[in-house]
């Protein structure tokens, strides 16, 4: 049988099972027909972080951030551009730690920008600060 990931889809957080050869041939979800991959990071909430960071069997990069953070503004255009390049060998999200105080206690979050790569719901690996594109796609090409 071949191999397959297990994600949920951003629009409607229905589990889907993608081969992993499809997974760049624009894969929609079966139940709400939308794209499962956007090519930009998705925002998470408490309503869909367990759907799309905890049960998804593809690696997801979160982003935890806050709006008056200088730090995070200026990577933000540089963490939606490696999105747009990796995607949809990882899933890229972005969680507002001033609206989501309980996620990022969760995770322990004490300084922004933190970055997070989880697999299988389970953190593999995190960095904190600010990174340019490449430092930052070095970082997760060696995690992949």
């Amino acid at each position: 049988m071949a191999d397959s990931l297990k994600l949920a889809c951003p629009h409607c957080l229905a589990m889907n099972r993608v081969l992993d050869e499809r997974l760049g041939h624009a894969p929609r979800c079966g139940k709400c027909r939308n794209a499962l991959f956007t090519g930009a990071p998705l925002d998470l909430t408490a309503d869909n972080f367990e759907a799309l960071v905890m049960r998804s069997e593809l690696p997801v990069v979160v982003d935890f951030w806050a709006s008056w953070c200088g730090p995070c503004k200026m990577m933000a255009p540089v963490f939606a551009r490696t999105a747009g390049e990796l995607e949809p060998r990882l899933r890229f999200a972005k969680l507002d730690t001033e609206a989501q105080t309980a996620l990022a206690g969760r995770f322990g979050i004490r300084s922004i920008p933190t970055l997070i790569v989880f697999r299988e719901g389970r953190e593999i690996a995190r960095r904190s600060g600010a990174m340019q594109g490449p430092q930052l796609k070095q970082w997760l090409e060696s995690l992949v």
